[in-house]
């Protein structure tokens, strides 16, 4: 059934077949064909959407360029493409803060920021097509996260849209600003002593873990009382975003990468933990199953045969002599104490993005792998306390064995946060089986070693189902509560960090063989993000429909 656009809505509205296919997928597994596409100008038609949205008893799905991993871009209610807010303020030198609209790129974030001097230091691989609004919405880190953190402590302020429409800025540490938003009021008189109750034994197992995007952000909140600390974090499932205040750092004077390989996981693991001590910016960990990828696809790593896991690791300072200074002495002590065996190490520009572009092998040596084999991010983004890393790197190395899969295991050492992807043949008509027991046995693995299901991805519609596999109930308490403060009607995002009735993990996956075809066109343009990573493309200009935005001011 047609239906119309919303009152007062001045964006694009399409419900046709191949606009709602388009936007069917994101960068997950999954596949789910919304009711409806609606894409805001500004703010007052995001406003205008989410009263609609609320009379009609729809659901909303807020989503960025859609190269999310976990399926919280995609779902059956209207899909609200955000990526048309783009607004981009010039950066305050003085102040080291930047306002930027949730459709900004990351990468356009940084480059603004670096005409003063300064930068934004949260650096996801995704960072030339993430959107701002998508990395605060999963607390989205990065290889520097070691040294500088995930997004949440860099949001200043946030301009969000609640459920009755209303809109205010949420300021860091001053909660008194939003006094007469609803939905704040609810959150003050009925979730907060929850969370004073329940809150610290919900978060209790978990405080070796250095990175977490799993759940509400429980553990900031109790630290800060303040409602920003939630709604980042919280993959639209309490508010719209629709512009952030962001805090800038002081660009480095240089900096130096080394690549260093190990003969022995537990080294390496070792030796990662003590790049964070030493102060390194990124520590990143090429496992053997990395290695061993990258070389049947014809981009072998320079590396001593039988290596067990590299390192690579980059050290910051305030000029090029400091920075190479600095990688010597972290070469120096691995070297004696944690048996590093080969290094290679860049002290100038250029010679540091080759040793970063051997940590981007694996994609491109997959593609040119069988076809049939397909690698699914569905157990990719699980972190762990450091000193249970190798643990867990053997452990899904076994599942995977048991299953017969192979699989890629890389990611950010110096944190215990690994992503995996398996290679599924999806030939083999055991494949959906294999591929649940493989989800259901890691989950399992993370439990036991008291670790997190997402480090930086956030939950989405995949792991929001597992989550009393590896949370508490006292969390599963705290997590009811505050959706039910911010969305009684359960509108945002529904079966996001809080479970639907009957949910599965697991449900269409985009590739299967036996899904029936897109239409033709949104087929094209499906297959174009896929093969040019093309999330930063408009994906109705992707289907011939291009679209003019004039720009508009936010609030902050």
């Amino acid at each position: 059934m047609s239906r119309s656009a919303p009152p007062k809505f001045r964006g694009d509205f399409r419900d046709d077949e191949a606009a709602r296919a388009v936007y069917a997928e994101a960068a997950g597994i999954g596949r789910i064909v919304p009711l409806a596409v609606a894409v805001p100008r500004d703010t007052p038609d995001v406003c205008a959407l989410v009263r609609w949205a609320r009379d009609e008893g729809l659901s909303l799905v807020p989503r960025g360029s859609g190269s999310s991993m976990a399926g919280g871009a995609i779902g059956s209610g209207i899909v609200v493409d955000l990526s048309r807010l783009r607004d981009l303020g010039a950066p305050d030198a003085r102040a080291r803060r930047i306002t930027a609209g949730a459709g900004v790129l990351r990468g356009e974030i940084d480059r603004a920021a670096g005409v003063a001097g300064l930068r934004f230091p949260v650096d996801p691989s995704s960072g030339e097509f993430a959107t701002i609004g998508g990395m605060v919405a999963t607390n989205a880190s990065g290889a520097r996260s070691l040294r500088h953190g995930s997004t949440r402590p860099w949001v200043r302020a946030a301009e969000c849209v609640f459920d009755d429409g209303s809109v205010a800025v949420l300021r860091r540490d001053d909660p008194a600003s939003t006094t007469d938003v609803a939905a704040l009021r609810r959150l003050e008189t009925d979730a907060r002593p929850v969370l004073l109750e329940h809150g610290p034994a919900a978060v209790a197992r978990r405080r070796a873990v250095r990175k977490d995007s799993s759940g509400y952000g429980i553990a900031p909140y109790l630290e800060s009382l303040d409602p920003l600390d939630l709604v980042i974090g919280s993959e639209g499932t309490l508010a719209v975003v629709t512009s952030v205040q962001l805090a800038l750092a002081p660009t480095p004077g240089g900096a130096a990468v080394m690549l260093l390989a190990f003969d022995d996981l537990d080294a390496a693991v070792a030796a990662a933990a003590r790049c964070r001590v030493l102060g390194a910016a990124a520590c990143e960990l090429l496992d053997r199953t990395f290695l061993a990828i990258a070389a049947d696809g014809g981009a072998p790593l320079p590396v001593p045969p039988h290596t067990e896991a590299v390192l690579v690791v980059e050290t910051e300072a305030d000029d090029p002599a400091g920075a190479a200074a600095a990688a010597h002495a972290v070469l120096e002590e691995l070297r004696r104490d944690h048996a590093a065996l080969h290094a290679i190490v860049a002290t100038d520009e250029t010679r540091g993005h080759e040793i970063w572009a051997l940590r981007h092998a694996a994609s491109p040596a997959i593609a040119r792998l069988d076809p049939s084999l397909r690698s699914m991010q569905f157990i990719e983004d699980a972190a762990v306390p450091p000193h249970r890393l190798a643990d867990y790197v053997r452990g899904v190395r076994e599942i995977l064995a048991r299953e017969d899969t192979r699989g890629v295991i890389f990611g950010h050492a110096g944190d215990a946060h690994v992503h995996v992807n398996p290679l599924i043949d999806v030939r083999r008509p055991d494949w959906r089986a294999r591929l649940e027991r493989i989800l259901l046995d890691v989950t399992a693995l993370v439990a036991a070693l008291e670790g997190t299901l997402s480090g930086e991805h956030g939950d989405g519609r995949l792991r929001t189902p597992l989550l009393d596999r590896v949370w508490p109930a006292e969390a599963l308490v705290c997590f009811a509560a505050i959706k039910s403060a911010f969305d009684p009607r359960g509108m945002f995002n529904p079966g996001v960090k809080v479970p639907l009735a009957g949910q599965r993990a697991v449900d269409v996956v985009k590739y299967d063989p036996t899904l029936p075809a897109a239409p033709a066109d949104a087929a094209r343009a499906l297959a174009r993000v896929d093969a040019e990573r093309a999330y930063a493309r408009f994906r109705l200009d992707l289907l011939g429909a291009a679209t003019k935005f004039p720009r508009h001011g936010t609030l902050l």
